[in-house]
Parts: structure tokens; sequence; C-alpha cells
């Protein structure tokens, strides 16, 4: 028997250095200082390439025990994308170049080419075969899922496999699930017993469930679990090889796999409420049937169903692509990093920092890009419905023809979208709130997947969903139902839904008309946004809806902002203190206005995250059938 175990290391571009340096000392650190005493303990290893440069800048004792290893022959190196993207979802071209960056890196630092490739996230489509094969790769692993997804049983999978496209062939290795949430959360010699069960075990996983997940750092390495474990294998005499030693092995035979991911994410990527759906099917065929037969049968989503379930991934993504075609950057290539464009156990998408980041490589592909400012009417993010995009020498605008809604606000000088908000969204994870229901699990440790989640907050008070994307130009028609409270918790009489109009456009001229309902919107921008709106429509109030993100404190006509604001005037001015933007509103009559802080609940690896996501702010003023207002939107 043979056990191949992998530790594949990540950390998003650029995330916030207290956040990388916890990872180093809770897990990096002591993992290879564990594995640095038995040299004769053969794994593998991934690190996204960021982190590798980190680790070799900044922490230097880490890095040289991983030379140390591969000086023994205890390691063998996989490669990947550099910047850890999703293959399947970025253009050929820039799959093959992510790839070198991580191999030329490989071979200067360690003197090595890689055969075998970590697959982000085990997103598969074959179509990805191409690419990895020109980058002189010969295997990779996905999950046993996928094989399972495919017809497979599961006493069939103890070896590689080989698939092919378009005639171009790669060995598949299945990572044992059962293995997965067994180390290193098992007795060293239950999870040992596993390994013995099986011809050939393997794993390849995520190295910060060895000290940075929830309570495994004192397993792991204060009682130490992985000595024990490591100790246990090598007394047991069970063959620690690299993945490249059983590659050498007969193949198992032929394979061609659906496009899943691990079992986990196939979960997550369904929309909410299917989620809650499948996870009832399961219950319905009974875990023992699903787990020998059903799963054959009975799927989640795929990754990219990200895209349709988040708007703001989708709308980052085609811009990613949009920039892609136009011209290659490292700050393209930092934009295609992973963990922004969806959403499971943790943060992801729901992380402001993560946006900001891939929104400032975006500005800094844009500023490389600028020769003349234009305006393009195009479908840019596949929606069905076209956009106007308005470039100018330091912002970009961006229009929906829906609702005819701001969608972006991006600062090239600054490097940062004022537009970068999240909508408040039912997640499937939050019925299990609403019901009160109380997640058990005794175990002194655990996989996150089965972690009990708890929140130090009242999140109830935050649990409140939005009927439409938040963006900004949002028109509302509305009576004496809105106010602070109804504005903040977005359950106010809403009349118009212009929000879910499509709108005709000439340029940044947008109008829309039914038998009820009648507005015509336009917009000039120069220095400024000036904008003029004439409304013909049942109702007696009149709001003009606005999101802005921010990333630090901002003041509100000279004073700090806290939570909740109510006021009244022709003119509101924003500070922004991260900027250092003055944002100025102007109006052509007296109007009242509310702002409010708008928040998210999102599940984390910890448990539940109460998030920050955008100022929310409304301009308001009754009126009688007709009403006209005119005013500016200045950036300073």
């Amino acid at each position: 028997m043979s056990l191949l175990i992998g530790f594949h290391m990540h950390q998003p571009v650029d995330n916030f250095k207290e956040a990388v340096e916890n990872a180093v000392n809770l897990c990096y650190r002591p993992l290879f200082e564990t594995l640095k005493k038995y040299p004769e303990f053969k794994f593998s290893l991934h690190s996204s390439g960021w982190l590798l440069e980190q680790l070799k800048e900044k922490y230097s004792d880490v890095f040289e025990n991983i030379l140390y290893l591969n000086e023994k022959g205890s390691v063998e190196f996989f490669t990947g994308g550099f910047y850890e993207p999703i293959l399947a979802s970025i253009p050929k071209e820039d799959r093959t170049f992510q790839i070198e960056k991580l191999n030329n890196f490989l071979n200067q630092n360690f003197g090595l080419t890689p055969k075998g490739l970590w697959l982000t996230e085990r997103v598969w489509e074959d179509s990805v075969i191409d690419e990895v094969r020109k980058c002189g790769i010969e295997y990779l692993m996905v999950d046993d899922y996928h094989f399972l997804c495919a017809g497979f049983d599961k006493n069939e999978l103890d070896g590689y496999f080989y698939s092919e496209y378009n005639g171009e062939k790669i060995g598949i290795f299945p990572i044992s699930k059962e293995l997965r949430y067994a180390i290193p959360f098992y007795l060293p010699d239950d999870a040992v017993s596993l390994i013995k069960n099986k011809k050939m075990a393997i794993i390849f996983d995520d190295a910060e469930k060895f000290g940075l997940w929830p309570g495994t750092n004192e397993w792991v390495y204060k009682e130490k679990w992985l000595e024990k474990f490591i100790q246990k294998i090598l007394s047991e005499n069970i063959k620690t090889a690299h993945y490249s030693d059983a590659f050498r092995e007969k193949s198992n035979g032929i394979c061609y796999l659906p496009n899943v991911s691990y079992y986990e994410m196939g979960e997550w990527s369904l929309r909410s409420k299917d989620t809650l759906e499948y996870k009832k099917l399961i219950e319905k065929v009974g875990k023992n049937y699903f787990d020998s037969i059903g799963i054959k049968f009975i799927k989640g989503g795929i990754w990219k169903n990200f895209f349709v379930k988040y708007p703001e991934s989708n709308h980052l993504h085609k811009r990613m692509i949009e920039i892609s075609k136009k011209k290659k950057s490292d700050s393209l290539y930092k934009l295609q990093t992973n963990d922004v464009f969806w959403h499971g156990v943790f943060g992801g998408l729901y992380l402001p920092n993560l946006r900001d980041n891939a929104y400032r490589y975006l500005c800094e592909c844009e500023k490389e890009l600028f020769i003349c400012e234009y305006i393009q009417k195009d479908d840019f993010n596949f929606d069905g419905i076209d956009e106007i995009k308005a470039v100018k020498k330091n912002f970009i605008y961006i229009f929906s023809t829906k609702g005819s809604r701001l969608i972006e606000l991006s600062d090239k000088e600054k490097l940062f979208n004022f537009q970068n908000t999240l909508t408040r969204r039912f997640e499937s994870y939050h019925q299990k709130i609403l019901d009160n229901s109380d997640e058990k699990n005794n175990s002194k440790v655990t996989t996150i997947h089965n972690l009990k989640r708890k929140a130090n907050f009242n999140v109830k008070e935050y649990l409140y969903y939005d009927r439409y994307q938040k963006a900004s130009f949002i028109d509302l028609v509305t009576d004496d139902s809105f106010n602070i409270d109804s504005f903040k918790k977005n359950n106010f009489n809403e009349f118009a839904r212009f929000y879910e109009k499509e709108f005709i456009n000439e340029g940044l001229k947008f109008w829309y008309e039914d038998d009820e309902y009648k507005i015509t919107k336009n917009f000039n921008i120069d220095k400024k946004i000036d904008f003029e709106i004439e409304l013909n429509a049942k109702g007696n109030i009149y709001a003009m809806e606005f999101n802005f993100h921010f990333a630090g404190d901002v003041l509100i006509n000279g004073n700090e902002f806290e939570e909740e604001l109510e006021l009244s005037g022709d003119i509101f001015e924003i500070v922004d203190e991260f900027t250092k933007r003055k944002i100025k509103f102007k109006f052509d009559k007296e109007l009242k206005a509310i702002f409010t802080n708008l928040y998210t609940i999102s599940q984390n690896e910890k448990g539940y995250s109460l998030t920050h996501q955008e100022v929310s702010f409304v301009f308001y003023t009754p009126f009688d059938k007709m009403l006209k207002i005119s005013g500016s939107l200045e950036i300073e």
C-alpha cells in the first residue's frame, strides 16, 4: 500500500499583512518545522506563486525549510496558475502564461520542472487539457466526486486514470473525500487505519487545515497530531510516495469527467433556495443510498454558476475578459485570482478588501489602456442587457440600461471603484438562523464543513434582503411607508419598479414609458455628472437612491458618519478618508436625505461574519404626478 499526500497553500494576492502573518505563524512555519524532522516522509506541495514570493521575501526561515526538504528529496512540487486562477474561467493564452510563470519560479528557486498540476478548487473542464499539456504537465488531481459523478464506483479509485481532449492525454488522480474529512481530524491511529484499507491512498488538500482552521493549531502541533501521524505511517511500513512515483505505474484506464468541482462546491454554486432543495432531496433518498448510488445521478451546480448567482462576480469577471482581449499585464493576471469570484465556506466575494484589490488591478489595467475619452454601448457582462461605458481620463462610468443605473464608478487615479457594492441576498445557511436551529458537533476538532457556527452578535438584526441590485441612480416611486427604517430594511412600498425595466437610450439619455409611468433621464459627463430627471407617475414620493462603497471612515456635511443620518438641503458632501476624495451632490431644489450603513451576514471558516458593504443613501421629495429634478455629482 502507498500514501500520496499533498499540501496546497494559498493566500489571496495582496491579502492583509496580518492575515498572512497569522497563517505563517499558526500553520506554514510549524508545518515545515515538523516535516523537516522526518525527511524520509515523502509528500507533495503546491503553493500559489504570490504566497511563495511572500515566504521567500519576508519569512525566509519557512522558505529555507522548504529548500531543505527539496534537497532531501522529500517533496514533489506541483505547479498551477501563479496567482491561483480558476483555469477554466480565464482565456486560454492566460492559462498558459499563469502556469509558465509558476513553472519558472519553481525552476529558478528549486531547480526543477514540475510534471504535476494543482487544479484550483479542482474545477474541471476538459478544455483546460490543451494548455496544461503545452506547459509540460503530465498529471493532475481532481476529487473522487468527479469520478463518482461520471459513474465510477469508489472501489475502482485506487490509482490514476487517463483522459484526453482533442487527442491530448493527461493523467488524473482521484482525491479521496473520506481522507479529506479524516486528516487531520481523526485520531492518528484511526486515520492510518483508513489509509491501510486502500491500495493507493490519495489525498491533496489545504495545508491550512494543519493549523489555521479553527482549533487545528492546538490539535496538530501542541498535541502533536502531525508528528504522531507521521510516526505511525513510518512505523506501519506504509510507503509514502510522490505522485510522480505513482504515475510510473500502470493506469487504471480511461475516464471522461463532467464539469464539476468537489462535492461541497456543487452545493455552494447552486442558487440558495435550490441548495436547500438539493439537501432535502439527499435526505429523501437517504444518505447511504446517495453516497453509494445516488451521487452518480444527483449533482449540484458547476463553479461558473457563481456568475449567475452573483451579478457582482459576473460583472468583475466579464470586465477581466474585456481587458484580457486588449492587453496582457501582471495586473490582469492578479485580477484573475479566484477568491473574489465566489463564496462558499470562506468569505470570498463577501470580503470588500478582496473586491477592492480586484478593482485596483482593473483600474491599473484601464490606466494602461487609456488613449482617449469615449462612450461605448455593448453587453459587456453577457447578461442580455446593454451597458453604456463612458471612459474619461480619470474615471470610468458604466450604466446599465436595466433601470439606467450606475453600476461602476472606477477612479483610475485612486485605483478605487465607488460602486464596489454587494446586494444583500438570501443564502442557504441563513435558513438555520431563521429557524433558530442549532448545529451540533461534539468533536474536539472538525473540518470546517462540519463546523458548528456561532456569532457574537444578534444575527437577525442584520438579516435583510434587497429587492434589487445595490447600484446608484436608482429611481423609486413610493409613499408614506418610506422612512429611514423601511429604507434600511428595503421593505417600503415601491410602485414603478423602474429598476426592473429595460430603458431605451441614445448615448447617455435614457427613457422608459408604460401605461402608468414615464421617466426620462439625461446625463452629461465632463468633469462631473450633470443629470436631469423628468417623471410622470402615480405616487406621492420620488426617491433617488445611491449606494457607494468606502474602504474607511466618511464625513457627511462635515460630520463623522456612524450608522444613520437624516438631512435636508440642496447640497450634500461626502468626504472619503481612504481615497481623500470629496463627493458632492448639488440639486436645483431642497430635498430630504437618508444615509445608512448596510451589512451582510455571511458564513466563514470561523462562524458567521457581519460585514459592512456600503453606505446606502437616498434623496427624496413629495410630488404630485409630475416632477422635474436636475443636479450634479462631482468627485474632487
